[in-house]
């Protein structure tokens, strides 16, 4: 089962902490992104369509049932949090996966996770880049290796394309799946598209890329023991 990957909207800094180190205790759950302001959430919603939600109800900008029905029309699950028990009716009226109430234990967390579908987690072979202001749907495979270029990324495609992005490839380790891996402070490859090893650089076809000392070890034995 692929990771199920959640994002946190609550204007409490310390509620934010907590449930992100609830989700990191759980091998299967992905933190992508926590924010103070539910509409600055938006976006990452819209491109990212994260499969889990916790959304605080209580926020001075917008109420999290409000916000809630504007990306009702994605396939993101909601799990509400709330230090006030009365909300808990609207929040089930709303479809919610479950609702909890602050301060919230580690056990009534784990309570709520079990009940999402994991049955249902749809793979997707594809990711959402900006690039200026247009937006590219790259698919996986189709990628041969990802190259840090100050505050940008440049994703080198098998067509021969180049796709550039204001991102990180710290950030970016994060959210691609496993058959990609760092080589370098300045590359990220697509182990699948890698053809050999020549003293300390990758080939990638004609393409030759450098591996530093901190990732060479771990990239012979992923990518070239037996």
């Amino acid at each position: 089962m692929d990771k199920i990957r959640c994002i946190i909207v609550d204007d409490e800094e310390l509620a934010r902490d907590l449930i992100k180190t609830y989700i990191s205790k759980i091998d299967y759950l992905e933190c992508i992104g926590t924010f103070e302001n539910p509409l600055t959430a938006l976006s990452i919603l819209k491109t990212e369509k994260p499969e889990l939600l916790f959304l605080d109800i209580e926020m001075p900008d917008l109420r999290g049932t409000d916000f809630a029905e504007l990306v009702s029309i994605m396939n993101t699950r909601i799990i509400f949090t709330t230090a006030y028990s009365e909300y808990a009716l609207k929040g089930f009226d709303l479809n919610a996966l479950d609702y909890l109430l602050k301060p919230i234990t580690f056990k009534r967390f784990l309570s709520a996770i079990e009940k999402y579908p994991k049955d249902n987690v749809i793979k997707k072979d594809f990711m959402v880049v900006k690039s200026g202001y247009d937006l590219h749907k790259i698919v996986y495979n189709h990628i041969t290796y990802i190259e840090s270029d100050s505050e940008y990324v440049h994703y080198h495609l098998t067509s021969g394309k180049k796709i550039i992005a204001n991102q990180s490839l710290k950030k970016l380790e994060k959210l691609l799946p496993n058959n990609f891996m760092r080589i370098h402070r300045s590359y990220i490859v697509n182990k699948n598209k890698t053809t050999g090893l020549k003293g300390r650089e990758i080939i990638i076809s004609e393409i030759k890329l450098p591996v530093s000392d901190r990732y060479f070890e771990t990239v012979k034995k992923e990518l070239f023991n037996n």
